[in-house]
């Protein structure tokens, strides 16, 4: 993981289209900008964990029956 200090109103740049702007900084809350292309999907880690999470639960509880689909 690489580790950086950053100001308000500093950019990180990622590649040559993901660039990472810290807008704000007010006691233990951090807003970031972020501007990548409409291509590049952007999650926040607790959604897109919980939505893994449902995925694989439903993979084992939704099985469909085999035999009916054959018919």
């Amino acid at each position: 993981m690489l580790v950086l200090s950053r100001k308000k109103g500093e950019k990180i740049i990622i590649g040559k289209d993901i660039e990472i702007c810290v807008l704000d900084v007010d006691k233990n809350l951090l807003k970031i900008g972020i501007n990548a292309p409409k291509s590049t999907k952007i999650y926040r880690s607790e959604l897109y964990d919980a939505v893994q999470k449902s995925n694989a639960s439903s993979i084992f509880t939704n099985k469909p029956d085999l035999p009916s689909l054959l018919k």
